[in-house]
């Protein structure tokens, strides 16, 4: 009987000690999770309680906003004269400013490098204003975001050479000159549109040749003739129709055909009688004879 008594005491013991240290566990388990809590409403409560950047236009009213704009396209600072014109339009897209901010819009983005959305800026002013007194700038604007389009500061001081590029952006740059001279012959702007478009016309005509050329130096000397007639059919005028003919009369060597190389050389002579691949004589230099457009 004194052995029971001594077990079941023995067992009640366990059982309040086990239920003394459940309860220590809680309370433990309790303050770990109102710690975590606490730290995390101090968390938010931080975050929340930084500085926020305040708009400094949100007070300006659009005079003022319209000066400041001015100022910075004024000053070059491209980046800020975009985005304060944008948002002078965005206040008011019908309101007295709203034609002018577009253009200057396009404007600042093509002088900050930022030649897409320079373009998106332009073609929504030409689309919304096809009649607007400055429509022939706005045409010469998105001639000349597509003339200088990758070039980029790198290219233009190490002497690039635009017609081994993409020719896609050439060729809207052209259309876009091509409005200007067509459509607005009396703009000031038609006279230096129409010399960029002869420039073009080369390049793309020097494009193909340097596809021909690419060609024929791989023994593709079919592939090297189509792409130098197809630059002789389009660009009749470019001074690299010269190029292209050679490489002509070089393939139809290549490929044994003398009668049409013979052929070739004639209208070579007949078109470029000063040309070297005819006298024998040397070009100029590179650098002798540096083209107008990379010192612009």
């Amino acid at each position: 009987m004194r052995a029971l008594n001594t077990i079941t005491k023995l067992a009640q013991y366990a059982v309040a000690r086990n239920a003394a240290r459940a309860q220590t566990l809680g309370k433990i388990g309790n303050i770990i999770r109102i710690a975590a809590c606490g730290a995390a409403i101090a968390a938010v409560a931080a975050c929340h309680g930084l500085p926020e950047k305040t708009d400094e236009t949100a007070m300006w009213n659009n005079n003022k906003l319209y000066t400041e704009a001015q100022d910075a396209l004024s000053g070059g600072d491209w980046g800020k004269c975009a985005k304060y014109f944008e948002q002078l339009e965005g206040r008011d897209p019908f309101g007295h400013f709203a034609q002018q901010a577009q253009i200057n819009v396009a404007y600042c983005n093509w002088k900050d490098n930022e030649n897409d959305a320079a373009d998106q800026a332009i073609n929504r002013f030409i689309q919304l204003h096809p009649d607007h007194p400055d429509i022939a700038y706005a045409y010469y604007l998105k001639g000349m975001i597509h003339f200088n389009d990758d070039l980029g500061l790198f290219g233009r001081f190490s002497g690039q050479d635009m017609s081994e590029r993409d020719p896609k952006s050439l060729r809207e740059s052209y259309d876009a000159f091509k409005v200007v001279v067509d459509k607005y012959p009396q703009s000031k702007y038609a006279p230096d549109a129409a010399q960029r478009m002869r420039y073009i016309v080369n390049a793309l005509a020097s494009h193909e040749v340097h596809a021909a050329d690419y060609y024929y130096r791989r023994g593709a000397y079919v592939a090297a003739i189509n792409r130098a007639q197809l630059a002789i059919t389009e660009y009749k005028s470019a001074p690299a129709i010269e190029d292209a003919l050679h490489i002509m009369m070089l393939s139809y060597q290549k490929l044994e055909q003398p009668q049409l190389a013979d052929d070739t050389r004639r209208v070579l002579a007949a078109t470029f009688p000063d040309s070297p691949y005819i006298t024998g004589h040397a070009r100029p230099t590179k650098g002798d004879n540096k083209s107008w457009w990379q010192v612009w």
